[in-house]
């Protein structure tokens, strides 16, 4: 468990590496993590006090055979969110699953560091674990402002904008 300060919501997370990559250090992870809940705790959109979170890290095949089983699309997907909701005692949980090649490529693609879009990808799946939601325009604008504010606190540009 992992506590900021009084008022931050406690954090259990699990990692796996399916696929490993170096630059992405679990210390980071759980830091990306931790300003998502902290920006969502603030926000008081989700009321939570806890958070019990799986990340797992894959590569293609895995990435697309989940994409294919829970979202019906047939192809890889950067980052796959399961909400499981608020339990009564204000504990929230959900996992994450994250396809490396498929954010490797993004990051190259869209002129970005790996850090970057792994941070922003990782927060916006923590958000999603949470309940947030991009389906309506309200509730993006609502989100997307939250995580141009994480990352900002970071020094990661807006990701929204497009170069």
């Amino acid at each position: 468990m992992s506590k900021l300060n009084k008022t931050s919501p406690e954090l259990s997370l699990s990692i796996d590496f399916a696929v490993k990559d170096d630059r992405l250090p679990r210390w980071r992870i759980r830091r990306w993590v931790m300003r998502a809940l902290i920006a969502a705790h603030t926000d008081g959109l989700i009321g939570f006090n806890r958070m019990q979170l799986g990340i797992k890290f894959v590569g293609l095949s895995e990435g697309r055979t989940l994409n294919a089983a829970y979202r019906q699309k047939d192809y890889a997907t950067n980052v796959l969110t399961f909400e499981y909701g608020v339990m009564p005692d204000g504990t929230a949980s959900g996992d994450m699953v994250l396809c490396l090649p498929v954010l490797v490529k993004e990051a190259r693609e869209q002129g970005k560091t790996i850090l970057a879009h792994a941070a922003h990808l990782t927060m916006h799946g923590t958000l999603h674990a949470l309940g947030y939601d991009h389906i309506k325009p309200r509730q993006a604008k609502h989100m997307e402002a939250l995580e141009t504010k994480m990352l900002a606190e970071l020094g990661i540009t807006d990701p929204y904008v497009l170069p």
